[in-house]
C-alpha cells in the first residue's frame, strides 16, 4: 500500500475500520481467559462460549493456526471483514538464495529471515546504510555483502559489538560495529536525509525511536517491527495523528497487555516444546485454583515465569515453589491431584475461549503497524507496508518500507 504524498486512503481506511471493530468488540478480546473461571462476556454471549467449548481438540488446533478460516465464530463477530483487512500485500519475493557460507554462526529459521528482508531494501545512490539494534552484526554483514555498501552497526552492548567485530573482520566484510544506545540523545546529529536506516526485529521504545528519528531527519526506513509491548508507557501513546484521533473518537485504550496479546502468535514448535507448554500452563491454573482456595479471594494470582527446563519435575513441587513466591503458607495434606486435575480441565477450556482473542491479535498488529506508516506519512514519506516473508518463517512478517518524497527532501 503505497502512500502518496503524505496521504494514503487505503491505509487511512484500514486505519479507521481497524480502531471501529477493536473498539466494538474489545469486551470480547480484552479479557485474558485463564485469569477468570467465568468470562466477564460469558452471560451476553453464551451461545459463542458454549460453541467454543463444545469444539474438538482437532478444530482447536486447526483455529489455532489460522483463527479465520471456516471459523465457527463467525456467526457472532465480523470474522470475514478482519480476515479481508489484513489481507496485506506480499514484497517482493528473494531472487535467489544468498551463499551459504555468508550465513555462518547464524541460526537456521534466523538466516532465512535476513535472506527475505535484505531483498526488501531499496537503497538510493549516495546513501549511507545503518543497521539498528544489530547485536552481532549478522544483518550488516550480510547487507554489505548483499548491496556492495559499507553499513554502519548500531549496538549498546560492548561485549556483542566486540563479537560482531570479529566476525566482520573474519569474513572481510565492511560493518564498522559501534557501541550505541539508540536511545540516548542527540543520536539524530549521525543520520540525515542520506541514511537509511534497516532493523529486523527491532523491539517497541527501539523502533519507535527510530521512526521518530527518521521522521525528523529524513532517513530512509526498512523495519520489521517486533514487540510492541516492550514500552515503558503503561498505556499505548499513538505515534500519528491520525491514530491518536481515531482511538479518542472511539474509545480505545490500549493497555502493554494488550500490545502483548498482538505479537502471541508463534510458529509451531516441536511436540515436545508444546507438551511441556500444554503441562506448564495447566499447573499453573491449578496453581490457581488451589490459592483461590487459601487465600479466600476468587481472583487470579500470577506468579514469575520459569524457563521450561527449570519447571520442578511434579506439579506439588510447582505448587510448593509457586506458593513460596507468593508468601502462601500450605498445608502437608493436600490434595496435590485433585487440583493438578482441575487446572487441565480450566486449561482445556481457556485454550478454547482464547480463540477469540486469536481473531483480534493479527488486527491489533497490522493496526499498529498502520500507526507507525502513518507517522511517517504524515511527515512526508512515501511509505508502503506488507509482508516480507512466510508466516511461517516467522509471523512477525511485517515490513515497513519508506523514504522521504522528492519533493520533501530537506524537510
Amino acid at each position: 500500500m503505497p502512500g502518496q504524498e503524505g496521504v494514503d486512503p487505503q491505509a487511512n481506511h484500514l486505519l479507521a475500520r481497524l480502531t471501529e471493530l477493536l473498539s466494538r468488540w474489545q469486551p470480547l478480546w480484552r479479557p485474558l481467559p485463564f485469569q477468570y473461571r467465568c468470562l466477564p462476556w460469558h452471560d451476553d454471549f453464551a451461545a459463542l462460549g458454549e460453541t467454543l467449548l463444545g469444539l474438538s481438540e482437532q478444530d482447536v488446533v486447526r483455529l489455532q493456526a489460522n483463527p479465520f478460516h471456516a471459523s465457527p465464530l463467525a456467526e457472532w463477530l465480523p470474522v470475514a471483514e478482519l480476515e479481508a483487512l489484513v489481507d496485506l500485500p506480499i514484497l517482493s519475493p528473494p531472487v535467489a538464495s544468498l551463499p551459504r557460507e555468508w550465513g555462518q554462526h547464524v541460526g537456521g529459521r534466523k538466516w532465512s529471515q535476513i535472506e527475505a528482508f535484505v531483498e526488501q531494501l531499496r537503497i538510493k545512490p549516495g546513501e549511507s546504510l545503518v543497521e539498528w539494534c544489530a547485536g552481532k552484526g549478522h544483518l550488516a554483514r550480510t547487507l554489505a555483502r548483499r548491496h556492495a555498501v559499507g553499513v554502519t552497526a548500531l549496538e549498546w552492548q560492548g561485549a556483542l559489538c566486540d563479537e560482531g567485530r570479529q566476525l566482520a573482520q573474519r569474513q572481510g566484510v565492511a560493518v564498522d560495529m559501534r557501541q550505541q544506545d539508540v536511545m540516548a540523545s542527540q543520536l539524530e546529529q549521525a543520520l540525515s536525509s542520506q541514511t537509511h536506516i534497516a532493523a529486523l526485529h527491532a523491539c517497541g521504545d527501539l523502533h519507535v525511536r527510530l521512526l521518530q528519528l527518521a521522521a525528523e531527519t529524513g532517513s530512509s526506513v526498512t523495519l520489521a517491527p517486533c514487540c510492541y509491548q516492550r514500552t515503558r508507557d503503561e498505556v499505548y501513546r499513538p505515534l500519528s495523528r491520525r491514530a491518536k484521533a481515531l482511538i479518542e473518537a472511539h474509545d480505545l485504550l490500549l493497555s502493554r497487555e494488550d500490545l502483548a496479546m498482538s505479537v502471541q502468535e508463534t510458529v509451531t514448535a516441536p511436540g515436545g516444546v508444546q507438551r511441556s507448554r500444554e503441562r506448564a500452563n495447566a499447573w499453573r491454573l491449578g496453581f490457581d485454583e488451589w490459592q483461590r482456595q487459601v487465600r479466600g479471594i476468587d481472583a487470579y494470582l500470577p506468579v514469575p515465569s520459569l524457563a521450561y527446563g527449570r519447571m520442578p519435575d511434579n506439579f506439588a513441587d510447582f505448587c510448593r515453589w509457586a506458593a513460596q513466591q507468593k508468601g502462601l503458607s500450605h498445608a502437608t495434606d493436600v490434595d496435590w491431584a485433585s487440583f493438578e486435575a482441575a487446572g487441565w480441565r480450566r486449561q482445556c477450556r481457556v485454550k478454547r475461549l482464547e480463540l477469540v482473542r486469536h481473531l483480534f491479535r493479527r488486527p491489533l498488529e497490522v493496526w499498529l503497524a498502520l500507526d507507525r506508516m502513518t507517522l511517517l506519512t504524515e511527515s512526508g514519506f512515501d511509505a508502503e507496508l506488507g509482508i516480507f516473508c512466510d508466516r511461517e518463517l516467522t509471523p512477525r512478517n511485517l515490513l515497513l518500507r519508506a523514504s522521504r518524497s522528492s519533493g520533501q527532501a530537506g524537510a
